[in-house]
């Protein structure tokens, strides 16, 4: 690991002044479960490592207005034991509780997760379901990003130097959801397939991880789905869709007609729970 210099501000305006002040390599750390370990194995050198858990207000669960904030220092843990999100959100708990050891979950963040734009991060498809939505700091004010927007490819988002992700909110809205997680153990793994199936009245909401290079939203798949009345036929038409609707590659995990095939199956166990 290369000598950097540490510093952990105390307000956004601090943290926004210290990234434009020391430049494009500079990194912030919050959970630190990626950023650390690829600094140790040296696929990155930052000069400047900023720490923004002292910042207030990033740490924040909130309900309020019809909208639930999750803050950008909120770890997996907190989000996957809150027990209002466990209640009205069980599938993005169940989303938060599945990633690594509860070690890791101590320590990880689910801005981290969403961040780091891994194409098989878990958090992501339940927040992809709910058209969830990224605020960001910086200099010139805040703005906020739809998910889906955020992504750009594999590792990389639409975030500019100078930026900082606050938080994430979608509306709090009553719906039914279902998570699932393929992977080759059955804990302590990263997901072969992931996927997210959320039910809001009579609307169907779908999203994939580990099938495409960032995470995505089947909208030609929720298309169909929301333009008849569910059944078994329908079912099946909308599983072999989405099949042909995602793009996976084949890698050391698995092979691209693998997940595919656990498109199909996951969306087929999921919808059949509302039949």
């Amino acid at each position: 690991m290369n000598v950097f210099e540490y510093h952990a501000p105390k307000s956004l305006k601090e943290a926004v002044d210290y990234l434009l002040e020391k430049g494009e390599n500079t990194m912030i750390l919050n959970g630190g479960t990626d950023l650390i370990v690829r600094m140790r194995d040296c696929h990155i050198k930052p000069d400047y490592v900023m720490d923004i858990k002292k910042i207030d207000g990033l740490t924040d669960i909130k309900f309020e207005n019809g909208k639930v904030f999750i803050g950008a220092c909120v770890t997996l843990n907190d989000l996957g034991l809150h027990p209002r999100i466990q209640k009205s959100y069980p599938y993005l708990a169940q989303a938060a509780l599945s990633i690594g050891s509860r070690q890791v979950r101590n320590r990880a963040t689910c801005i981290g997760n969403i961040c780091n734009a891994s194409p098989l991060a878990d958090t992501a498809t339940p927040l992809l379901s709910l058209d969830a939505k990224v605020h960001i700091y910086s200099k010139s004010g805040e703005r906020d990003v739809a998910l889906s927007d955020f992504f750009v490819f594999v590792r990389k988002t639409i975030l500019k130097h100078g930026e900082i992700v606050t938080g994430i909110t979608f509306d709090d809205v009553k719906s039914l959801g279902i998570f699932t997680k393929v992977s080759r153990r059955k804990e302590v793994d990263l997901s072969t397939v992931c996927a997210t199936v959320i039910k809001t009245d009579d609307t169907y909401a779908i999203s994939c991880g580990a099938v495409a290079p960032t995470p995505i939203r089947l909208h030609e798949t929720e298309a169909l789905l929301n333009s008849k009345e569910l059944t078994e036929e329908l079912i099946k038409e909308a599983s072999e869709h989405a099949y042909h609707e995602v793009t996976p590659i084949s890698d050391i995990r698995a092979t691209e007609d693998y997940r595919r095939e656990m498109v199909k199956v996951l969306l087929k166990h999921s919808l059949n729970e509302w039949l």
